[in-house]
Order: C-alpha cells, then sequence, then structure tokens
C-alpha cells in the first residue's frame, strides 16, 4: 500500500511544477498533468488540456456504469439551465467527461467584463429567492416532485408489455430532467442564504476565523428533513421489537435473511412486516452510491434496513436523547454568537440572515430524498422492468445487465433483439467497467491555474475542495486528509464498500469508506469516528459529521485501500491525520 501514497505524491509533484508566466483564461497556471502509463489518457483537443478536470468522486467515486454514462450525467449535471435562469456570473459553463470510465467535470470562466454584467442581474435576484423560495418548495416544487415519483412507484409494471415500458421510458427521463431543473433553482436559493449568512457575519465581526468556520458550521444545520424522519422510523420499529419478547427473539438470529424469514412466518411477525414495509416505500429509495442507476436500493436489498434496527436494538439508541443533544450544539452556537457586542441594527440584520438560512438548511437532505436519491432509484426501476422483459426474451441474461447498454443501443434491441448481439457486448464492457475499478484516478487531470483551484465558486467555493499537497516523507502507518470535523478518537477501523456491508459496523466502530450520502445517515448515531477516501469540507461525509459530532477526516484519496476493517485507528479530526496504531 506504500506504493499507492509513493504514486499519489508522484502526481502531486509532477502537477504542481514550475509553470512561471504561463496563464490560461487569464489566470497564472500552477501546473499541468495530462496522464501517464498508470492512468493514460485520450485527449479530443489541445482544447481540453487547457481546462482543470476535477475528478468528480463526490458523486461518483466509482467507475460509471454506459447508462449512466449515457443518460444520468447528462441530464443530473443539466447545469447550463441553471446558469441560464440564473446569469450565473464566475463560469459560462460546466462540462463532464469520462477518463478511464472516471468522471471528471470542468467550469470555464467568463471574460472578466462579461462575468461583472452578468453580476449585476444575479445580485438582483438572489435576494427574490431567498425570501421565495420556502413557499415554492411547500407550494409548487415539493408536490411536483412527489406527483411525479407517485407516477412511477405506482405504474402497473406487471401487466405492461415491453413496448408500455419503452414509453414509460421516455416519461421517466421528461419527469428526471425536469426535477434537475427543480434540483438547480433550489441549489441556488440555498446556496444563496448561506453566502449571505456569511457576508452578514464577516461585516459584522470581521473576517471569518477558524474557530469562527468551527461555530458557523455548528449554526447552519438542520433538524426538520427526511434524514431525520429516516432515523426516526428506525427508532420507532426498534422500539416496537424492544417491546416485544417475541420479536426481540426473532432479532437475535444470525444474519438478515433468517430475521427477515422468521418475521414472515410468525404473526406478530407479519404485523410488523406491514410497517417495514410502509417504512421501505417512504424511505427505501437509497442506495450506496446515488449518482448511478447500478447499485441495489433499500427496496431491492431490505437487510440493510434490517440489520439498521437490530444495531439500533443493540446499543439501544434513544433517538429523541440524540436528536436533543445535537439540537442544543447548535442552539448554544447561536446563543454564543448573539451574546457577542453589536448594534442592534447589527443584531437584526445578522438574525434575518441566520433565519433565512436555517429556514432553507433542510432542503440539502430533502433534494437529496427526493431528486438525487428518489428520482435515480426510479430510473433504476424503470430500466430494470425493461430489464426484465429482455430477459424474457433471452436478449440479455440479467436485468442488471442493461446498465452495460447505451440508451439508443437499448432501443435498438428493445424493437429488433436481433440487431446487435447483446450478451456478448455485455459482457465485453462489463470486463472493462471491472478493470476499470483496478485503476487509481489522479484528483485532478489538465491544467490547473490559481483560479481554478483557489477562487472557483462550485467546488472550492460551495464544497471545499482544497488542491492536496503533496508529502515529503511517506509514512506507511499515516494517512493525510481534510480536517473535517474536530475532535480525536481511537477505536476500530471497518471499512465499508458495499450496502451488503452495513451489518459489519458495529456500536463504537469508526467507518472507513469511499464517500457517504443520505442512505448512509443511519449509521452515524453508532460510529464515533468518519474516514473516506473523496470530499471536501462542505461534502456530505463533512457535513454530516459535523451534525453529529463525530471527529472526521476526508479525502485521504487512499483510506479504503490502505486501511484494513479491523485494525485499530486513530483519527485527528482537528488536523486531518488518520494513524494506523500497531
Amino acid at each position: 500500500m506504500n506504493k499507492i501514497k509513493v504514486y499519489m505524491n508522484h502526481l502531486l509533484n509532477k502537477l504542481l511544477m514550475n509553470a512561471e508566466d504561463e496563464y490560461v483564461f487569464g489566470s497564472k497556471v500552477i501546473g499541468k498533468f495530462f496522464g501517464d502509463t498508470k492512468f493514460p489518457v485520450e485527449w479530443s483537443n489541445e482544447d481540453e488540456k487547457k481546462l482543470h478536470w476535477w475528478f468528480d468522486d463526490l458523486h461518483c467515486p466509482h467507475p460509471l456504469s454506459f447508462m449512466y454514462e449515457n443518460i444520468g450525467v447528462t441530464a443530473s449535471w443539466n447545469v447550463r439551465y441553471a446558469f441560464r435562469r440564473f446569469r450565473f456570473p464566475q463560469s459560462k459553463d460546466w462540462i463532464q467527461k469520462l477518463f478511464n470510465r472516471y468522471l471528471h467535470t470542468a467550469l470555464i470562466p467568463r471574460e472578466p467584463e462579461e462575468a461583472k454584467r452578468y453580476e449585476a442581474y444575479y445580485n438582483m435576484i438572489f435576494p427574490v429567492y431567498i425570501k421565495k423560495f420556502p413557499e415554492w418548495w411547500k407550494t409548487r416544487y415539493e408536490p411536483e416532485l412527489k406527483r411525479n415519483l407517485d407516477y412511477l412507484d405506482n405504474f402497473d409494471y406487471e401487466k405492461a408489455s415491453l413496448a408500455e415500458l419503452m414509453v414509460l421510458l421516455e416519461d421517466a427521463l421528461d419527469i428526471n430532467d425536469r426535477h434537475w431543473e427543480i434540483h438547480w433553482i433550489l441549489n441556488f436559493a440555498q446556496f444563496f442564504s448561506f453566502i449571505r449568512f456569511r457576508q452578514v457575519y464577516a461585516e459584522i465581526f470581521g473576517e471569518i476565523k477558524e474557530e469562527d468556520e468551527e461555530e458557523i458550521q455548528k449554526m447552519l444545520t438542520s433538524f426538520e428533513d427526511k434524514n431525520w424522519d429516516a432515523i426516526k422510523h428506525l427508532w420507532l420499529m426498534k422500539e416496537r421489537v424492544k417491546a416485544s419478547p417475541n420479536l426481540t427473539n426473532i432479532f437475535k438470529r444470525e444474519n438478515a435473511k433468517e430475521i427477515l424469514e422468521a418475521l414472515n412466518k410468525d404473526s406478530e411477525g407479519k404485523e410488523f412486516m406491514l410497517e417495514f414495509e410502509e417504512f421501505l416505500k417512504e424511505f427505501g429509495a437509497k442506495a450506496i452510491y446515488a449518482h448511478e442507476y447500478i447499485y441495489p436500493t433499500w427496496r431491492d436489498e431490505p437487510s440493510a434496513v434490517i440489520e439498521l434496527i437490530r444495531t439500533y436494538l443493540i446499543m439501544d439508541y434513544n433517538f429523541y436523547e440524540h436528536f436533543y443533544r445535537l439540537k442544543n450544539v447548535r442552539d448554544e452556537a447561536i446563543k454564543k454568537m448573539f451574546d457577542r457586542e453589536m448594534k442592534e441594527e447589527q443584531r437584526k440584520k445578522l438574525s434575518e440572515a441566520l433565519n433565512d438560512a436555517l429556514t432553507l438548511a433542510p432542503l440539502t437532505p430533502n433534494h437529496h430524498f427526493y431528486i438525487d436519491q428518489g428520482t435515480n432509484a426510479r430510473m433504476r426501476q424503470v430500466f430494470l422492468e425493461i430489464g426484465k422483459k429482455l430477459v424474457k426474451e433471452n436478449v440479455i441474461d440479467k436485468p442488471e445487465d442493461i446498465f452495460f447498454l447505451y440508451y439508443e443501443e437499448l432501443r435498438d434491441i428493445a424493437s429488433n433483439p436481433n440487431f446487435l448481439n447483446a450478451k456478448v457486448l455485455i459482457e465485453r464492457r462489463r470486463k472493462e467497467w471491472e478493470e476499470a475499478h483496478k485503476l487509481i484516478p489522479p484528483p485532478f487531470l489538465g491544467t490547473v491555474t490559481e483560479w481554478s483551484a483557489k477562487e472557483e465558486a462550485w467546488k472550492v467555493g460551495l464544497w471545499g475542495w482544497q488542491l492536496p499537497e503533496p508529502t515529503k516523507k511517506v509514512k506507511e502507518d499515516l494517512l493525510h486528509g481534510l480536517a473535517a470535523s474536530p475532535g480525536v478518537v481511537e477505536g476500530i477501523a471497518r471499512v465499508v464498500v458495499s450496502v451488503e456491508e452495513f451489518d459489519k459496523v458495529k456500536p463504537g466502530d469508526i467507518l472507513v469508506c469511499d464517500m457517504t450520502n443520505p442512505a448512509w445517515v443511519p449509521l452515524f448515531p453508532k460510529i464515533k469516528g468518519l474516514v473516506t477516501d473523496s470530499g471536501g469540507l462542505l461534502s456530505h461525509p463533512a457535513i454530516t459529521a459535523r451534525e453529529f459530532r463525530i471527529p472526521a477526516v476526508i479525502g485521504t484519496a487512499m483510506a479504503t485501500k490502505k486501511v484494513k476493517s479491523g485494525q485499530r485507528i486513530r483519527v485527528d479530526g482537528s488536523k486531518g491525520i488518520v494513524e494506523i496504531l500497531k
């Protein structure tokens, strides 16, 4: 594993080469990296090399399936709509490209004169979104999202013909596009509110120092959202099991499969399963990695939920004690801020900015629930139902094989099964996808400038992306990442790379994984530390760790490759260091 660290440092040192007096898009070049023998890159043209291609491990840490590359990436990153609607001043385009099946993205800056002109309109409209969006969400957008998802959930897949399912796919694609438009309206509204609060805070108290940053993160925390709803429902089911000697005994079975079988054979267990099915209907559209179609959801594999309930039972998790303990941390941070000396008009301005930000804070987990998770899960469902029909016609071997086709290829073989040998094509692509998992993608490709690495609004400003610094000396027992959530903790590492491994996480473990999304949130009450390969300071694992007051180091690039389950590790969330203890 030491070779991995050496290689990553080699890449960083190559990137951070001397590039004096060279400028791209008006910004000084920091360095360049165009690939090597370990990560070969085919460039379409020289202009591509001028861009800073950022490895989007925040959303897609693994090689993409072919269908998601074709449909999911194009639709879910439909930012041209947002740039047009908001007249975003800093960037004029946001493009994506797969290198060895890993998703990289690049932003193209506007010319300074154009940016200044666009900024006036941008600044004019964003207060409207801050004030109006909560009502729009309640009366317009959330009902629209629910209606569309209900339509896809309640479609009679069993009776539908292949032709009817192909038409449904077109409806699903329209829904998908619309939901991602809503996603960007929502994201900009919340983005505006958080930026505005920080601006007012800095205006009143001066620059935002490191200690201020921690207090701000405590304040900008949501406690009324779908994440907490899911945790509460899991706790209520745990309480039902705890109150019943019979159900408690069933949950002592060796694994989730045996528990489910026993519940379905027991009269009281069958009643419990009705509640369990309702939970899956409401919260089951969660996959271990939301930005894909290929990964199963809780609805597909409910054993993960059974294991969560069993863990909550073992640790006797108390939802309200946990909820109010964390909420008090937020309230104390807010009180501490308002106890500081300020003028009355400043207090009023700060209070208004904070209230706006807190009103919009639940939109992060809620839009994940309906769009990032919810919509992608329904797209997966539609594709799988089509896949089942193609299996019956002996066109493909398994429903999941459909994700190794492209959209137009699917339409070709659905209308003419002999158009191509789908089985041979799928097998070749599956091998290509599996081989790609062996590669270590660099965090960036192309040309990195001062603007792209330090000033750009999205990966730097919103997600807290930082240009990694190479370490001169490689140490086998140390990992370096971003200090995402303060505190120091020692414990047993539990490496999780699939939803099937959720049950291996025990109370008091330190979770080590690629990246988290809201599907992982029910694990947070039982872990005492977090380490990830990916993410920036405002990514999901960083925010969630801070909300749960769990020390966390993120963006290590190689934690899942270097740390082994069962090893004892020390996580320093204040310094961004993970030590593997011998």
